[in-house]
């Protein structure tokens, strides 16, 4: 008979993903995910000692993505990310066809330099105000934010510090930063490239051949009410500043890789960073950081440590030991098969019960299972190409492509379901199998037998 701990948490955990992905009202995600890690500690299946190991693998993860949400939206009172659309249409030059390359290749940085969710709720609403103000018909804004949405969620693989539940697993699996970059920037982003290839091959004949030379005038207040940007005296002025802003955010960023390679926390560097930006908006805007206090999306933090509660409830009533015994013909022998059987279990897993709790059951597993260095490194890694890109195969597989639908649609830009996995359907699974593949060719070439 089963324990009715154990029915408990399955139930918990079921109802939480329910709850998660219909989002009744539009409710916040935080909220079911915080009743459902209430009902798994109130079954027994997690400790007070557990909440302690909880607390300890997720703060510094949780405290970097909150320092770079913080910097993001100081970018955003600068006026930044308006500046950089408006540069965007005027690099595009009137080609429509240049500019969907441009979009995307901002996408990318965007995440690359703050986060995926950040990304998400901070381009696509200036995309879809450019497109509007290019006077871009619905099916031909789609080409752009489609592609920028799938993009930006991708491109959260090549390097962990992009993605809240890469941080926490990175922890788990006990890999420095450093180390998860080096071994995985060139393949995923040589996976990301075929992807945006793919893309722009599926959208070729909808990417209108012509668009506005110059748009201006770019504003949020339909999204995110802000505070009027710095008037600059000159467009030179003004560029020169988000220039030096722009250095600034880089040198945060690469000082995240640096501490990582010396054993400093990253959340200490992520932390001084959003500080010295938060002081400089104060000088410059006379805005007084408490502002962040209201800005600042603080549930990311609720619903990361809820959802850890859930699984690890699930991870302590047996759940992991069944997918040991699942799992273990996959990963021994061949290691480009175990990259390309654990991406795959992961795709599925993510596409079922979103990305989120399928990364942590995945990791939590692997480390149950005795593998070598080599072995359980690129086991992980090929976890997070199948958790990030693989998917993306349904609008439910991540809170960003959710976020995303949301956004797309507040913007009046209508796409179904329907339209979005016919193109998914047909670029995803090549893109993320190329990404598996060539992470275990690059590994293999990097490491060799070093770490068996």
């Amino acid at each position: 008979m089963i324990q009715p701990m154990v029915w408990m948490t399955i139930f918990a955990f079921a109802a939480t993903l329910i709850f998660i992905l219909w989002r009744p009202r539009g409710i916040n995600e935080a909220i079911p995910a915080t009743i459902g890690a209430i009902f798994v500690m109130i079954s027994g299946s997690v400790s007070l000692t557990d909440l302690g190991v909880i607390t300890e693998t997720i703060s510094g993860a949780a405290i970097t993505i909150m320092a770079t949400i913080v910097m993001a939206i100081v970018l955003e009172s600068f006026g930044f990310f308006n500046w950089v659309a408006e540069k965007l249409a005027a690099k595009a030059n009137g080609s429509g066809i240049r500019l969907f390359w441009y979009v995307n290749l901002l996408c990318f940085l965007m995440t690359l330099f703050f986060n995926n969710d950040g990304s998400i709720l901070i381009t696509t609403p200036i995309l879809v105000m450019l497109l509007k103000h290019m006077g871009l018909k619905n099916h031909q804004k789609i080409p752009y934010l489609l592609s920028g949405g799938l993009i930006a969620t991708a491109s959260s693989a090549p390097i962990g510090v992009s993605n809240i539940v890469n941080l926490i697993a990175l922890k788990i699996v006990d890999m420095d930063l450093y180390l998860h970059t080096a071994m995985m920037f060139v393949p995923a982003t040589l996976g990301l490239l075929l992807l945006v290839g793919l893309l722009f091959l599926r959208f070729k004949k909808v990417i209108p051949k012509t668009v506005p030379i110059k748009v201006s005038g770019l504003t949020r207040k339909s999204y995110h009410p802000l505070k009027p940007s710095p008037a600059y005296s000159t467009e030179k002025e003004r560029s020169r500043f988000m220039r030096n802003v722009l250095l600034f955010v880089f040198a945060v960023r690469l000082s995240l890789f640096a501490a990582s390679y010396f054993a400093i926390p990253v959340s200490l560097m992520a932390v001084i960073g959003s500080l010295v930006l938060l002081g400089w908006r104060w000088v410059y805007l006379k805005i007084s950081p408490v502002d962040m206090l209201k800005k600042t999306p603080w549930y990311i933090l609720v619903f990361a440590f809820s959802m850890y509660v859930i699984i690890y409830g699930l991870h302590n009533i047996g759940l992991t030991n069944m997918l040991i015994d699942y799992m273990r013909p996959m990963v021994q022998g061949s290691l480009l098969h175990a990259s390309v059987m654990m991406g795959a279990l992961l795709t599925v897993l993510s596409n079922i019960f979103n990305n989120h709790p399928a990364l942590m059951v995945g990791t939590l597993t692997l480390m149950n299972m005795d593998l070598s260095p080599l072995a359980l490194k690129i086991s992980y890694l090929a976890n997070v190409i199948g958790s990030d890109m693989g998917s993306l195969l349904l609008p439910m597989g991540t809170l960003a492509t959710l976020m995303w639908m949301h956004i797309v649609r507040k913007g009046k830009v209508m796409i179904t379901w329907w339209e979005y996995v016919k193109i998914t359907f047909v670029v995803i699974p090549p893109a993320t199998l190329f990404t598996l593949v060539v992470l275990y060719y690059w590994v293999s070439w990097l490491f060799g037998g070093a770490l068996q």
